[in-house]
C-alpha cells in the first residue's frame, strides 16, 4: 500500500533520533528498486549520480532539472528520500528560501544545502544566513522536513577541523536539523564534531577502504551516506543495511 508523505517524513525524522543508518544514493527508478529490495529504510539523491545519468558533469544540472529528478525519485518509492539540493541554486538567502520551498513540494523528507559555490566556500556570515533562510522556508511550509547543513571545506581543500566545526555549529544554531561535512575520515575528528553539535545528528560520507559503519556508529554518527554511484567499491549492490 502506498505510504503517505506525512508518514514518510515522520519515519525519516525518527531515524535521526537514535542509532545509525545507511543512506544509499539511487539515481533512477532501477537503482531505487534494487535498494528497496536490500532493506534500506531511507534513500538520498546524489547530485553526481543524477548528472552522470543525464550525460552531464556533476554541478551541471540546473534547479529545475534537480526538482524534476527529486519528483521522480520521491514518487517512485515509499521510502523517505533526502534531496541533495547542492548550494540551493542561488547565492542570496532570499533566493535560497524560494528554491527550498519549491524543493519541499517534490515530496522530499530531507533536504541538504551546501555552503559553497564552485570551488569556493561562502563567507561564514552569508553561509549562516543561507541556512537560516532555508530553515525559515521549511518552518513556513509547516512540513516536517529534515534540513541538513553541509560544510564543503574538506572537498575543496579547506580541511581545518576547527573552522569546519565552527561552521557546522553555526548552521545548527541557524536551524539545521542535521550536520554534514563530507570528506571527513578521521574518527577522532568525527567524534569531536559529534560532540560539538550534540544533540543534533551528524551525517558522514563513507569513503575510502578503511572507513567502517560500525566504527562511525560507535563514534556517535547517526547517518552514513555512501559515495557517488559510479565508484565501484561503493555501488548499491555491494552496500548492506546497517542498524545499531
Amino acid at each position: 500500500m502506498p505510504c503517505d508523505l506525512q508518514s514518510k517524513r515522520a519515519t525519516f525524522r525518527a531515524l535521526h533520533k537514535e542509532g545509525c543508518f545507511i543512506l544509499p544514493n539511487p539515481w533512477d527508478i532501477g537503482s531505487i528498486r534494487r535498494l528497496e529490495k536490500r532493506g534500506f529504510k531511507a534513500l538520498a539523491s546524489t547530485s553526481a549520480g543524477a548528472a552522470w545519468a543525464a550525460g552531464r558533469n556533476d554541478g551541471e544540472l540546473c534547479r529545475d532539472d534537480v526538482l524534476e529528478h527529486l519528483r521522480l525519485l520521491c514518487g517512485a518509492t515509499d521510502l523517505p528520500v533526502n534531496g541533495d539540493f547542492e548550494s540551493g541554486f542561488a547565492d542570496e538567502p532570499e533566493s535560497v528560501a524560494v528554491n527550498v520551498a519549491l524543493a519541499l513540494d517534490t515530496g522530499v523528507a530531507g533536504l541538504s544545502v551546501e555552503d559553497r559555490t564552485g570551488r569556493v566556500l561562502y563567507e561564514q556570515p552569508l553561509a549562516v544566513d543561507r541556512i537560516k533562510a532555508a530553515h525559515e522556508a521549511v518552518a513556513r511550509s509547516g512540513q516536517e522536513v529534515i534540513l541538513v547543513g553541509r560544510s564543503e571545506g574538506y572537498l575543496v581543500g579547506r580541511t581545518e577541523l576547527t573552522q569546519t566545526i565552527d561552521r557546522l555549529v553555526a548552521y545548527a544554531d541557524a536551524g539545521a536539523d542535521c550536520l554534514y561535512a563530507p570528506g571527513m575520515t578521521d574518527l577522532s575528528a568525527i567524534r569531536t564534531l559529534v560532540s560539538a553539535v550534540a544533540p543534533k545528528p551528524v551525517n558522514v560520507l563513507l569513503i575510502g577502504p578503511n572507513m567502517r559503519v560500525a566504527d562511525l556508529a560507535a563514534a556517535g554518527v547517526r547517518r552514513v551516506s555512501v559515495a557517488a554511484p559510479l565508484q565501484p567499491q561503493r555501488g548499491p549492490a555491494l552496500i548492506k543495511p546497517f542498524n545499531c
